[in-house]
């Protein structure tokens, strides 16, 4: 192993990502990594101006004065030799959302590893945050691991695991992630340095897929159980969002849990109760309340403050939500 600084390229995108490179950060505060480059994915419009915005990574790295690379991808005679001009020990791969080639996996001296959100090899693939949410695990974690040219199919080096709780949403249970990836990372950097880090390798027949998330995935089917419902609004928040058709058109649902109001008489999708504590609707198995909602072209509001406003009546009247598919 090299006894000076570890020389260290970076990649990846968003906020998940720029957690990682900022514990790589406090380190080489205390001299311990030699951060060489950054490669992020190009700047991207964003917003009703559209205007280029750039990625927290990249971001991060200019506050820290760390040269930027962006290339589309690795194609080019140019964008691989710029990394091998690096000369990097190692590679870190932090939700980068660009497929590496074979030739770059092998450009570092010690080749690229990933920081991964999922105990691999549960949910390999592009969301496994939110699929582990609406698939109802009570556990998940980070698993560092050596990449190959598969789908995160590589060797796990580590791995550090964390509960859900039945109040965590993507975005709560997507920070505490992030916090522990960059925490795994580091000490399977120390494990590294010491010649410690043992690969393991993945158990193909414990295998799922994680697939990317869709628009689509949000639309409410009311003939599910409840609680597969109640996993999918906090499994797609923010985005792409739960949402189901009511008189006015598209109602975002923001937030829900389950309810002990009967619902024997009634159809999935009817609503059974309207109060300021929510919307009782009935489901192919038990009912829910939804407490946070959103109408085309408003902002997120209780259900208590719709009520008291312009959606008063959309929400009294004793309608059924719809399962057809609305337009986007």
């Amino acid at each position: 192993m090299p006894t000076s600084p570890l020389r260290i390229v970076f990649a990846g995108t968003p906020e998940f990502a720029a957690t990682s490179l900022q514990a790589l950060l406090e380190q080489k505060a205390e001299n311990q990594y030699e951060l060489v480059g950054v490669y992020t994915q190009p700047d991207r419009p964003a917003g009703r101006g559209q205007k280029l915005v750039q990625s927290p990574v990249k971001q991060l790295a200019i506050a820290n004065s760390i040269p930027v690379f962006q290339p589309l991808n690795f194609k080019q005679d140019e964008d691989k030799d710029q990394l091998k001009a690096l000369n990097a020990d190692i590679m870190i791969v932090a939700a980068y959302g660009i497929i590496l080639p074979k030739l770059v996996l092998d450009t570092p001296k010690l080749g690229c590893i990933n920081v991964h959100a999922s105990l691999l090899p549960r949910w390999r693939g592009a969301a496994p945050i939110n699929r582990a949410l609406i698939a109802g695990d009570l556990e998940t974690g980070i698993t560092i691991m050596q990449m190959d040219v598969g789908l995160d199919t590589g060797d796990m080096l580590l791995k550090s695991h964390c509960d859900i709780t039945p109040a965590d949403t993507f975005s709560t249970l997507h920070d505490r992630l992030a916090t522990i990836g960059g925490e795994a990372l580091i000490e399977a950097l120390e494990l590294l340095k010491q010649g410690a880090l043992i690969p393991e390798q993945q158990d193909e027949s414990q295998t799922c897929y994680a697939a990317k998330l869709t628009k689509q995935e949000g639309n409410i089917d009311w003939s599910l159980s409840a609680a597969e419902i109640e996993r999918q609004v906090r499994g797609l928040s923010p985005w792409p969002g739960a949402y189901t058709n009511s008189l006015t058109g598209i109602m975002k649902i923001h937030t829900v849990q389950l309810s002990d109001v009967s619902d024997d008489s009634n159809c999935p999708g009817e609503i059974v109760v309207v109060s300021k504590d929510g919307i009782v609707v009935a489901t192919a198995k038990g009912s829910i309340l939804i407490t946070e909602v959103q109408f085309a072209g408003g902002k997120r509001m209780k259900v208590q403050d719709a009520l008291n406003g312009k959606h008063k009546g959309v929400l009294e009247i004793r309608q059924t939500f719809s399962n057809s598919t609305p337009t986007l």
